[in-house]
Protein backbone atom coordinates (compact mmCIF):
# COMPACT_ATOMS: atom_id res chain seq x y z
CA UNK A 1 0.00 0.00 0.00
CA UNK A 2 2.59 2.16 0.84
CA UNK A 3 4.19 1.97 -2.52
CA UNK A 4 1.14 2.75 -4.26
CA UNK A 5 0.90 5.98 -2.21
CA UNK A 6 4.32 6.68 -3.18
CA UNK A 7 3.41 6.14 -7.15
CA UNK A 8 0.52 8.15 -6.89
CA UNK A 9 2.58 11.08 -5.49
CA UNK A 10 4.88 10.91 -8.51
CA UNK A 11 2.57 10.75 -10.90
CA UNK A 12 0.60 14.03 -8.98
CA UNK A 13 3.76 16.70 -9.06
CA UNK A 14 4.42 14.89 -12.68
CA UNK A 15 0.79 16.17 -13.95
CA UNK A 16 0.52 19.78 -15.44
CA UNK A 17 -2.65 21.38 -15.03
CA UNK A 18 -1.82 24.41 -17.74
CA UNK A 19 -4.48 22.43 -19.93
CA UNK A 20 -7.41 20.48 -19.31
CA UNK A 21 -9.84 18.78 -21.66
CA UNK A 22 -13.59 19.42 -22.83
CA UNK A 23 -14.12 16.74 -20.76
CA UNK A 24 -13.09 18.01 -17.25
CA UNK A 25 -16.36 20.35 -17.03
CA UNK A 26 -19.31 17.87 -18.26
CA UNK A 27 -18.38 15.30 -15.78
CA UNK A 28 -20.19 15.41 -12.30
CA UNK A 29 -17.46 15.29 -10.18
CA UNK A 30 -19.18 14.91 -6.79
CA UNK A 31 -21.10 11.14 -7.93
CA UNK A 32 -20.48 8.34 -5.76
CA UNK A 33 -19.14 6.49 -8.32
CA UNK A 34 -18.67 7.00 -11.99
CA UNK A 35 -16.63 6.09 -14.79
CA UNK A 36 -14.67 7.76 -17.47
CA UNK A 37 -13.79 5.71 -20.77
CA UNK A 38 -12.14 6.14 -24.01
CA UNK A 39 -9.82 4.48 -26.76
CA UNK A 40 -6.37 4.04 -25.55
CA UNK A 41 -4.43 7.16 -25.18
CA UNK A 42 -6.96 9.65 -25.44
CA UNK A 43 -5.84 11.40 -21.79
CA UNK A 44 -8.18 9.69 -19.16
CA UNK A 45 -5.52 9.12 -16.72
CA UNK A 46 -4.09 12.48 -17.13
CA UNK A 47 -7.39 13.73 -16.74
CA UNK A 48 -8.09 12.12 -13.15
CA UNK A 49 -4.84 13.42 -11.78
CA UNK A 50 -5.48 17.04 -12.96
CA UNK A 51 -8.85 16.43 -11.16
CA UNK A 52 -6.71 15.61 -8.16
CA UNK A 53 -4.60 17.80 -8.35
CA UNK A 54 -6.68 20.51 -8.43
CA UNK A 55 -9.44 19.96 -5.92
CA UNK A 56 -8.80 17.14 -2.85
CA UNK A 57 -6.75 16.97 -0.47
CA UNK A 58 -3.74 14.15 -1.24
CA UNK A 59 -4.21 12.91 2.29
CA UNK A 60 -7.31 11.44 1.57
CA UNK A 61 -7.36 10.76 -1.76
CA UNK A 62 -5.79 7.62 -3.55
CA UNK A 63 -4.48 6.95 -7.49
CA UNK A 64 -4.10 2.99 -8.41
CA UNK A 65 -3.64 1.43 -11.92
CA UNK A 66 -5.66 -1.85 -12.18
CA UNK A 67 -2.17 -3.55 -13.45
CA UNK A 68 -0.59 -3.12 -10.43
CA UNK A 69 1.44 -5.19 -8.54
CA UNK A 70 -0.35 -4.64 -5.85
CA UNK A 71 -3.55 -6.67 -7.00
CA UNK A 72 -1.41 -10.07 -7.21
CA UNK A 73 -2.04 -10.93 -4.01
CA UNK A 74 -5.03 -8.50 -3.17
CA UNK A 75 -8.41 -7.63 -4.26
CA UNK A 76 -9.95 -4.09 -4.79
CA UNK A 77 -12.43 -4.79 -1.76
CA UNK A 78 -8.90 -5.41 0.10
CA UNK A 79 -7.76 -1.65 -0.86
CA UNK A 80 -10.82 0.28 -0.69
CA UNK A 81 -11.19 -1.72 2.94
CA UNK A 82 -7.58 -0.39 4.15
CA UNK A 83 -7.76 2.68 2.62
CA UNK A 84 -11.26 3.85 4.60
CA UNK A 85 -9.39 2.09 7.34
CA UNK A 86 -6.69 5.60 6.72
CA UNK A 87 -9.64 7.47 6.00
CA UNK A 88 -9.38 7.56 2.43
CA UNK A 89 -12.69 9.58 1.22
CA UNK A 90 -11.67 9.56 -3.10
CA UNK A 91 -10.74 6.54 -4.72
CA UNK A 92 -9.50 6.86 -8.58
CA UNK A 93 -9.05 3.26 -10.50
CA UNK A 94 -7.46 3.11 -13.81
CA UNK A 95 -6.96 0.60 -16.31
CA UNK A 96 -10.35 -0.94 -14.45
CA UNK A 97 -10.87 -3.68 -17.49
CA UNK A 98 -7.35 -4.81 -16.59
CA UNK A 99 -8.97 -6.06 -12.83
CA UNK A 100 -11.10 -9.89 -13.12
CA UNK A 101 -14.35 -9.22 -12.04
CA UNK A 102 -13.98 -5.56 -11.52
CA UNK A 103 -17.82 -4.80 -12.05
CA UNK A 104 -18.74 -6.90 -9.38
CA UNK A 105 -16.22 -5.71 -6.99
CA UNK A 106 -16.94 -1.96 -7.50
CA UNK A 107 -20.48 -2.74 -6.84
CA UNK A 108 -19.08 -4.57 -3.27
CA UNK A 109 -17.56 -1.68 -2.75
CA UNK A 110 -20.01 1.22 -3.26
CA UNK A 111 -22.66 -0.89 -1.27
CA UNK A 112 -20.47 -1.63 1.64
CA UNK A 113 -18.15 1.80 2.21
CA UNK A 114 -20.64 4.38 1.44
CA UNK A 115 -17.95 7.03 2.39
CA UNK A 116 -14.87 6.55 -0.28
CA UNK A 117 -16.44 7.94 -3.70
CA UNK A 118 -14.87 5.85 -6.05
CA UNK A 119 -13.89 7.07 -9.85
CA UNK A 120 -12.58 4.76 -12.39
CA UNK A 121 -11.39 4.74 -16.14
CA UNK A 122 -11.34 2.23 -19.00
CA UNK A 123 -9.57 2.01 -22.44
CA UNK A 124 -11.22 -0.58 -23.73
CA UNK A 125 -14.99 0.17 -24.15
CA UNK A 126 -15.96 -3.03 -25.16
CA UNK A 127 -15.44 -4.14 -21.45
CA UNK A 128 -16.90 -1.37 -19.77
CA UNK A 129 -19.78 -1.41 -21.58
CA UNK A 130 -20.19 -5.23 -20.96
CA UNK A 131 -19.36 -4.80 -16.89
CA UNK A 132 -21.94 -1.84 -16.21
CA UNK A 133 -24.67 -4.03 -16.44
CA UNK A 134 -23.41 -4.76 -13.04
CA UNK A 135 -23.36 -1.33 -11.83
CA UNK A 136 -26.82 -0.45 -13.09
CA UNK A 137 -27.72 2.98 -12.10
CA UNK A 138 -24.96 3.39 -9.71
CA UNK A 139 -22.09 4.48 -12.07
CA UNK A 140 -22.83 7.24 -14.79
CA UNK A 141 -20.53 6.69 -17.64
CA UNK A 142 -18.13 9.43 -19.42
CA UNK A 143 -16.75 9.16 -22.74
CA UNK A 144 -13.81 10.73 -24.17
CA UNK A 145 -12.48 10.77 -27.17
CA UNK A 146 -8.84 12.94 -28.65
CA UNK A 147 -8.25 16.38 -29.01
CA UNK A 148 -10.32 18.82 -30.84
CA UNK A 149 -7.93 20.81 -33.49
CA UNK A 150 -9.32 23.79 -30.34
CA UNK A 151 -7.78 21.94 -28.01
CA UNK A 152 -4.82 21.21 -30.15
CA UNK A 153 -4.22 24.54 -30.06
CA UNK A 154 -4.50 25.27 -26.69
CA UNK A 155 -2.61 22.35 -25.67
CA UNK A 156 0.85 22.54 -28.04
CA UNK A 157 0.61 26.26 -29.27
CA UNK A 158 -0.96 27.72 -26.69
CA UNK A 159 -3.28 29.19 -28.72
CA UNK A 160 -6.22 29.76 -26.45
CA UNK A 161 -9.86 29.62 -28.55
CA UNK A 162 -13.13 29.17 -27.26
CA UNK A 163 -15.46 26.18 -28.31
CA UNK A 164 -17.83 27.41 -31.07
CA UNK A 165 -21.36 25.98 -31.30
CA UNK A 166 -22.83 24.71 -34.28
CA UNK A 167 -24.64 27.34 -35.20
CA UNK A 168 -22.25 29.47 -34.66
CA UNK A 169 -19.38 27.90 -36.77
CA UNK A 170 -22.55 28.20 -39.56
CA UNK A 171 -23.18 31.78 -39.22
CA UNK A 172 -19.64 32.61 -39.61
CA UNK A 173 -18.77 33.31 -36.28
CA UNK A 174 -15.75 31.12 -35.49
CA UNK A 175 -11.94 32.47 -35.46
CA UNK A 176 -8.54 32.04 -34.43
CA UNK A 177 -7.67 35.27 -32.44
CA UNK A 178 -4.38 36.46 -33.95
CA UNK A 179 -3.95 34.08 -36.27
CA UNK A 180 -3.14 35.43 -39.96
CA UNK A 181 -3.47 31.60 -41.04
CA UNK A 182 -4.91 28.42 -39.69
CA UNK A 183 -4.16 25.84 -42.79
CA UNK A 184 -0.40 25.00 -41.74
CA UNK A 185 -1.39 24.41 -38.19
CA UNK A 186 -4.61 22.51 -39.67
CA UNK A 187 -2.27 20.00 -41.63
CA UNK A 188 -0.21 19.16 -38.83
CA UNK A 189 -3.31 18.43 -36.70
CA UNK A 190 -4.57 16.12 -39.40
CA UNK A 191 -1.16 14.33 -39.27
CA UNK A 192 -0.39 13.93 -35.58
CA UNK A 193 -2.68 16.17 -33.53
CA UNK A 194 -5.81 14.13 -32.50
CA UNK A 195 -3.85 12.36 -29.54
CA UNK A 196 -2.03 13.97 -26.43
CA UNK A 197 1.16 12.70 -27.23
CA UNK A 198 1.02 14.34 -30.63
CA UNK A 199 4.42 16.11 -30.03
CA UNK A 200 5.85 12.82 -28.77
CA UNK A 201 9.44 12.22 -30.97
CA UNK A 202 8.42 8.33 -30.88
CA UNK A 203 4.77 9.30 -31.70
CA UNK A 204 4.48 6.95 -34.81
CA UNK A 205 5.80 3.75 -32.79
CA UNK A 206 2.91 5.03 -29.64
CA UNK A 207 0.18 5.25 -31.95
CA UNK A 208 1.11 1.61 -33.96
CA UNK A 209 1.50 0.39 -30.23
CA UNK A 210 -2.08 1.90 -29.37
CA UNK A 211 -3.06 -0.10 -32.47
CA UNK A 212 -1.58 -3.21 -31.91
CA UNK A 213 -2.92 -3.38 -28.16
CA UNK A 214 -5.97 -2.76 -29.00
CA UNK A 215 -6.75 -5.20 -31.90
CA UNK A 216 -4.51 -7.78 -30.61
CA UNK A 217 -5.24 -7.64 -26.49
CA UNK A 218 -8.79 -5.67 -25.86
CA UNK A 219 -10.54 -6.85 -28.72
CA UNK A 220 -9.67 -10.52 -28.91
CA UNK A 221 -9.80 -10.67 -24.62
CA UNK A 222 -13.02 -8.98 -24.96
CA UNK A 223 -14.67 -11.65 -27.29
CA UNK A 224 -12.92 -14.36 -26.55
CA UNK A 225 -10.89 -14.79 -29.49
CA UNK A 226 -8.07 -17.15 -30.73
CA UNK A 227 -4.98 -15.06 -32.41
CA UNK A 228 -5.97 -16.11 -36.14
CA UNK A 229 -9.25 -14.55 -35.63
CA UNK A 230 -7.05 -11.11 -34.51
CA UNK A 231 -5.32 -11.35 -37.19
CA UNK A 232 -8.49 -11.05 -39.39
CA UNK A 233 -9.39 -8.20 -37.24
CA UNK A 234 -6.16 -6.19 -38.33
CA UNK A 235 -7.01 -7.25 -41.77
CA UNK A 236 -10.03 -5.95 -41.79
CA UNK A 237 -9.25 -2.65 -40.36
CA UNK A 238 -6.41 -2.60 -42.93
CA UNK A 239 -9.28 -3.10 -45.86
CA UNK A 240 -11.12 0.12 -44.42
CA UNK A 241 -8.05 2.10 -43.98
CA UNK A 242 -7.70 1.92 -47.85
CA UNK A 243 -11.08 2.93 -48.04
CA UNK A 244 -12.12 6.49 -49.59
CA UNK A 245 -14.47 6.06 -47.43
CA UNK A 246 -15.62 2.60 -47.43
CA UNK A 247 -19.44 1.60 -47.86
CA UNK A 248 -20.03 -2.03 -46.98
CA UNK A 249 -20.31 -4.75 -49.17
CA UNK A 250 -21.23 -7.20 -46.11
CA UNK A 251 -20.70 -10.57 -48.68
CA UNK A 252 -17.99 -9.24 -50.34
CA UNK A 253 -16.30 -8.67 -47.30
CA UNK A 254 -16.30 -11.43 -45.37
CA UNK A 255 -15.29 -13.37 -48.19
CA UNK A 256 -12.09 -10.85 -48.48
CA UNK A 257 -10.66 -11.54 -45.12
CA UNK A 258 -12.13 -14.86 -44.80
CA UNK A 259 -14.84 -14.77 -42.27
CA UNK A 260 -18.74 -15.74 -41.83
CA UNK A 261 -20.52 -12.48 -43.09
CA UNK A 262 -22.78 -13.63 -39.90
CA UNK A 263 -20.13 -12.42 -37.81
CA UNK A 264 -18.51 -9.75 -39.74
CA UNK A 265 -21.37 -6.92 -38.07
CA UNK A 266 -20.24 -8.32 -34.50
CA UNK A 267 -16.64 -7.73 -35.44
CA UNK A 268 -17.06 -4.48 -36.67
CA UNK A 269 -18.87 -2.97 -33.45
CA UNK A 270 -16.29 -4.26 -31.56
CA UNK A 271 -13.66 -2.31 -34.03
CA UNK A 272 -15.57 0.95 -33.52
CA UNK A 273 -16.43 0.48 -29.70
CA UNK A 274 -12.50 0.10 -29.05
CA UNK A 275 -11.91 3.37 -30.92
CA UNK A 276 -10.35 2.70 -34.24
CA UNK A 277 -13.30 3.19 -36.64
CA UNK A 278 -16.52 5.30 -37.32
CA UNK A 279 -19.68 3.62 -38.55
CA UNK A 280 -22.04 5.90 -40.40
CA UNK A 281 -25.41 5.36 -40.02
CA UNK A 282 -28.65 6.13 -41.51
CA UNK A 283 -31.06 7.01 -38.46
CA UNK A 284 -30.11 8.33 -34.98
CA UNK A 285 -28.30 6.20 -32.59
CA UNK A 286 -24.72 7.02 -32.78
CA UNK A 287 -21.98 4.25 -31.53
CA UNK A 288 -25.04 1.97 -30.39
CA UNK A 289 -27.62 3.09 -32.93
CA UNK A 290 -29.68 0.58 -34.70
CA UNK A 291 -29.48 2.29 -38.18
CA UNK A 292 -28.12 0.98 -41.65
CA UNK A 293 -24.36 1.29 -41.69
CA UNK A 294 -23.99 3.60 -44.92
CA UNK A 295 -19.75 4.01 -44.69
CA UNK A 296 -17.15 3.16 -42.26
CA UNK A 297 -14.55 5.46 -41.81
CA UNK A 298 -11.13 4.75 -39.80
CA UNK A 299 -11.66 6.85 -36.33
CA UNK A 300 -9.43 9.87 -37.04
CA UNK A 301 -7.07 11.23 -39.75
CA UNK A 302 -4.25 10.44 -37.57
CA UNK A 303 -4.77 6.92 -38.06
CA UNK A 304 -5.41 7.32 -41.52
CA UNK A 305 -1.98 8.38 -42.04
CA UNK A 306 -0.63 5.88 -39.30
CA UNK A 307 -2.45 2.78 -41.40
CA UNK A 308 -2.21 4.38 -44.78
CA UNK A 309 1.38 6.23 -44.40
CA UNK A 310 2.06 8.85 -48.04
CA UNK A 311 -0.69 6.45 -49.75
CA UNK A 312 -4.05 8.08 -48.17
CA UNK A 313 -7.08 9.92 -49.66
CA UNK A 314 -7.51 13.40 -49.15
CA UNK A 315 -11.00 13.38 -49.45
CA UNK A 316 -10.92 10.64 -46.93
CA UNK A 317 -9.34 13.22 -44.57
CA UNK A 318 -11.77 15.63 -45.11
CA UNK A 319 -14.70 13.27 -44.08
CA UNK A 320 -13.04 11.67 -41.54
CA UNK A 321 -12.30 14.48 -39.46
CA UNK A 322 -15.90 16.20 -39.96
CA UNK A 323 -17.38 13.28 -38.97
CA UNK A 324 -14.90 12.68 -35.57
CA UNK A 325 -15.00 16.35 -34.60
CA UNK A 326 -18.96 17.34 -34.78
CA UNK A 327 -20.45 13.44 -33.32
CA UNK A 328 -19.38 14.67 -30.29
CA UNK A 329 -22.07 17.56 -29.91
CA UNK A 330 -24.70 16.58 -32.78
CA UNK A 331 -26.21 13.53 -34.00
CA UNK A 332 -24.11 12.65 -37.39
CA UNK A 333 -25.86 10.54 -40.57
CA UNK A 334 -25.66 9.93 -43.57
CA UNK A 335 -27.56 11.87 -46.13
CA UNK A 336 -29.06 10.75 -49.18
CA UNK A 337 -28.10 13.89 -51.19
CA UNK A 338 -24.88 15.04 -49.43
CA UNK A 339 -21.54 13.93 -47.52
CA UNK A 340 -23.84 13.68 -44.19
CA UNK A 341 -26.98 15.21 -42.09
CA UNK A 342 -27.20 16.91 -38.66
CA UNK A 343 -30.68 17.53 -38.18
CA UNK A 344 -32.56 18.69 -41.35
CA UNK A 345 -29.29 20.50 -42.36
CA UNK A 346 -26.62 18.60 -44.98
CA UNK A 347 -23.00 18.84 -46.03
CA UNK A 348 -20.81 18.43 -48.44
CA UNK A 349 -17.63 17.81 -48.08
CA UNK A 350 -14.69 18.96 -50.78
CA UNK A 351 -11.33 20.88 -51.69
CA UNK A 352 -11.58 24.43 -52.15
CA UNK A 353 -13.29 23.95 -55.61
CA UNK A 354 -16.16 22.05 -54.58
CA UNK A 355 -19.10 23.12 -56.44
CA UNK A 356 -22.78 23.38 -54.96
CA UNK A 357 -24.69 20.71 -57.02
CA UNK A 358 -24.89 17.98 -54.39
CA UNK A 359 -27.10 20.67 -51.72
CA UNK A 360 -28.68 22.73 -54.54
CA UNK A 361 -32.02 21.45 -53.52
CA UNK A 362 -31.55 21.48 -50.18
CA UNK A 363 -33.64 23.48 -47.66
CA UNK A 364 -30.38 24.29 -45.81
CA UNK A 365 -27.26 22.94 -47.54
CA UNK A 366 -24.07 24.02 -47.14
CA UNK A 367 -20.65 23.15 -48.68
CA UNK A 368 -17.54 22.79 -46.71
CA UNK A 369 -14.38 23.49 -48.02
CA UNK A 370 -10.64 22.48 -47.12
CA UNK A 371 -7.85 24.77 -48.29
CA UNK A 372 -9.49 28.03 -47.71
CA UNK A 373 -9.04 30.45 -44.41
CA UNK A 374 -12.26 32.12 -44.51
CA UNK A 375 -16.10 31.24 -45.28
CA UNK A 376 -19.34 33.08 -47.53
CA UNK A 377 -22.62 32.07 -47.44
CA UNK A 378 -23.02 29.25 -47.50
CA UNK A 379 -19.72 27.65 -47.33
CA UNK A 380 -17.60 26.99 -44.16
CA UNK A 381 -14.06 26.50 -43.87
CA UNK A 382 -13.52 22.79 -43.03
CA UNK A 383 -10.62 23.55 -39.96
CA UNK A 384 -13.94 25.18 -38.35
CA UNK A 385 -15.58 22.35 -37.78
CA UNK A 386 -12.97 21.76 -35.53
CA UNK A 387 -13.68 24.48 -32.55
CA UNK A 388 -17.02 22.79 -32.14
CA UNK A 389 -15.29 20.89 -28.69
Amino acid sequence: MDRIYERFHQLARATSTSFVRYKYSEIDWKSRMLGLVGPRGVGKTTLFLQYIKLNLDPRDTLYVSADNMYFADHSLVDLADGFSKRGGKHLFVDEIHKYANWSRELKQIFDTYPDVQVLFTGSSLLDIYKGTADLSRRAPIYEMQGLSFREYLGMFHGIDVPAYSLERILAHEAMLPGMAHSLPLFAEYLRQGYYPFGQDAAFGLELEQVINQTMENDIPQYAGMNASTGRKLKQLLAVVAKSVPFKPVMQKLADVIGVSRNHLADYLLYIERAGLIAQLRDTTGGIRGLGKVDKIYIDNPNLIYALGGENVNIGNIRETFFYNQLRVRQDVLSSRHADFQIGQRIFEIGGKNKGQRQISTAAEGYVVKDDIEVGYGNVIPLWNFGLNY
